[in-house]
């Protein structure tokens, strides 16, 4: 398979999972679950369970393992795009080519969407079958680089930018924070699954984060060059919502040639640091695609 259809056949294992995962309704309150299943469902490329998956499958780990830690990060990544697009952070109102979850359940439900989706995620875990060392790993893990010092961090170091310019060192780590944690947190969910039913070589765990490291940057780097110059029909969003809002952004310190440059750098950079380990062809590939993807 090409990496196209690798990536929609581990997107459907994904959004399989995440569907039979979720809470079933309480009648008394339903409206919750739907917005939670709203947002939960609505599909995407799924790349962090993705890269779950491939981790894992690159150290002979069990799917299900990895697709138990995927969906939770999942849901974490879900709560902060529903919180994301609340008017009082970037107001949107398109995500993935349909009305935000505000606009459908409003501010005060889709604001408790999120924080469902949060708390769940941790639920997900803690009552799993994955052994006792692998959930205190993957729960300290989603959680740091989830949190304060993770993506909410990064999600902080935008908002201020907007009323204050970030330099060009507070922009790169504003979005190792904001995007790349949770890229990173995928990497090594995969090798905590694989770790269930199998060994994971020490120095992979260091090499999994420069690869997560140079794949995130790039990934926002290429997100905003398509904030600039994409297709909102790909994109599923308007286009130009960055200078809209005052963001500093890698287009707004860079032309956009140059940012292109820097984003195949990480890339190139990603794509070494696991070039050594048997079966990372699939991740190189994934690099690749994330480099040139057009949504």
């Amino acid at each position: 398979m090409n990496i196209k259809e690798v990536i929609k056949e581990n997107a459907t294992l994904a959004d399989n999972y995440i569907s039979k995962a979720l809470p079933a309704a309480d009648e008394d309150f339903k409206i919750i679950f739907d917005a939670v299943r709203y947002s939960a469902e609505s599909g995407g490329k799924r790349i962090r369970p993705m890269l779950t998956l491939e981790f894992c499958r690159m150290c002979g780990g069990a799917d299900e393992d990895a697709l138990l830690l995927a969906t939770a990060l999942e849901l974490i990544h879900t709560y902060s795009l529903i919180h994301d697009d609340l008017p009082c952070m970037d107001n949107d109102d398109l995500r993935r080519g349909k009305p935000t979850n505000h606009k459908v359940f409003g501010e005060d439900v889709a604001t408790l969407a999120g924080d469902a989706l949060l708390t769940y995620a941790f639920e997900l875990i803690a009552s799993s079958n994955l052994s006792d060392s692998v959930k205190i790993k993957a729960i300290k893990a989603l959680s740091y680089n989830a949190g304060i010092h993770g993506m909410i961090g990064g999600q902080v170091m935008d908002m201020l930018g907007e009323k204050t310019p970030l330099t060009p060192d507070g922009l790169y780590k504003m979005n190792r924070l904001k995007t790349g944690c949770l890229i990173k947190c995928a990497c090594l969910f995969g090798l905590y699954a694989a770790e269930n039913t199998t060994s994971v070589k020490e120095s992979l765990y260091a090499d999994a984060e420069k690869y997560a490291d140079g794949i995130g940057v790039s990934f926002q780097i290429t997100d905003d060059i398509l904030d600039v110059c994409g297709d909102e029909k790909l994109l599923g969003k308007p286009i130009g919502s960055d200078s809209e809002n005052g963001k500093t952004t890698f287009t707004t310190i860079h032309t956009v040639d140059e940012a292109r440059e820097i984003a195949k750098k990480l890339t190139s950079d990603a794509k070494s640091a696991i070039s050594g380990y048997d079966k990372s062809e699939r991740l190189i590939e994934l690099a690749d695609f994330l480099l040139s993807r057009q949504s």
